[in-house]
């Protein structure tokens, strides 16, 4: 068995604890290739963010830079610019030879709500070591929005694998010939499969949202409830080009609708830093199906997450800004994204969470 674990295979992981829970998993959980986590009863405020480190706990850990704990079982705040951890109510015994990595929700993605899972024993942030054992935790720092957060809320998710199952570019070269992972133009491909961004969207000038430095709280409970406009600024080009703000957070979107076969899964990885001052991209999963026509998909588009870093920076339209990294699944998974799941973003093109009204 080589490859990202399947839904069915998930399956047999909780039956076998080894993936386990207070209280138990529930089938809503279960992705195509991976398992959202829940956020527990508590989050603790601390100083900054941290890392367990070898032979040390987060609980440990958590002694040092705690600084006040917040209940959640009513709901509670998690303010802007402040650094939670919340233990979850998932916990790991991995066998030897599965390894995990983590990695926020899309709908957390695009809220600027930095997410990343830590582990007792950690030196890396959202990877899990085959063989682990041991609890789960969220550290969360709201970025753009305050949020009100309660216990069960699925803010991160995680992957599992086995093996070495990443395609090399010949082999993805070979997969996009039989079926096409991207449309329109040729595929760049090159450590990945290449994609750019669109700024001259048909039929409109309007190319992304930025957020609004000073906003209300946002409710994770409430899909389809707050007025974009009292959270993001719409930004328009008519010149294929925008001027990035240096700490800005932007929504954009991918000039190419991608297409994530059955038997694959992708994750989103940032471009190479000498591109520009800025990152793409927190939520990095793409489960099989997703924009494909097996799941109704007939292509969707990759939402970008853009923040810019220390200068202004001028992004021209069909700027190559990050890359799509294929892995092979160990089996098909039962569901594919969107195809009776209830999936928020299949066939989508420029699009804010589904916390907002279109």
């Amino acid at each position: 068995m080589t490859g990202v674990l399947a839904d069915t295979q998930l399956t047999q992981m909780i039956a076998r604890a080894e993936i386990a829970a207070d209280p138990a998993v529930i089938p809503e959980q279960i992705q195509p290739a991976s398992l959202d986590l829940r956020l527990g009863p508590i989050a603790y405020r601390v100083r900054a963010s941290f890392l367990a480190g070898h032979g040390r706990t987060v609980a440990e850990r958590l002694l040092e830079f705690e600084m006040h704990r917040v209940d959640l079982s009513e709901g509670a705040v998690l303010e802007k610019g402040c650094v939670y951890v919340v233990p979850l109510m998932e916990r790991l015994a991995l066998p030897d030879g599965i390894q995990a990595v983590a990695n926020a929700k899309s709908s957390t993605g695009r809220l600027d709500l930095l997410t990343r899972t830590i582990t007792d024993g950690g030196t890396e942030f959202d990877r899990i070591p085959p063989g682990y054992t041991g609890p789960l935790y969220a550290e969360i720092c709201p970025r753009s929005f305050s949020v009100l957060v309660r216990p069960g809320m699925r803010l991160n998710q995680i992957r599992f694998r086995s093996g070495h199952a990443v395609l090399s570019d010949s082999e993805l070269t070979a997969l996009h010939a039989q079926t096409p992972l991207v449309d329109g133009d040729d595929a760049v491909i090159d450590e990945g499969l290449g994609f750019s961004v669109d700024l001259r969207l048909r039929s409109s000038t309007l190319v992304g949202f930025r957020a609004k430095p000073h906003t209300g709280v946002i409710d994770l409970d409430r899909i389809g409830h707050y007025d974009p406009s009292e959270f993001w600024e719409e930004v328009h080009s008519t010149q294929g080009h925008i001027i990035l703000d240096p700490g800005a957070f932007y929504i954009l979107v991918s000039r190419e609708a991608v297409h994530i076969p059955p038997d694959y899964a992708a994750e989103m990885a940032p471009y190479l830093a000498m591109v520009g001052e800025f990152r793409v991209h927190y939520a990095g999963f793409f489960d099989p199906g997703f924009g494909h026509d097996a799941a109704g998909g007939s292509g969707s588009r990759g939402v970008l997450e853009v923040r810019c870093h220390e200068a202004p920076f001028v992004l021209e339209h069909g700027q190559i800004v990050g890359r799509l990294i294929y892995e092979r699944m160990a089996e098909r998974p039962g569901q594919l994204y969107g195809s009776g799941i209830a999936s928020n973003y299949q066939g989508q093109g420029l699009k804010l969470s589904k916390h907002f009204r279109v």
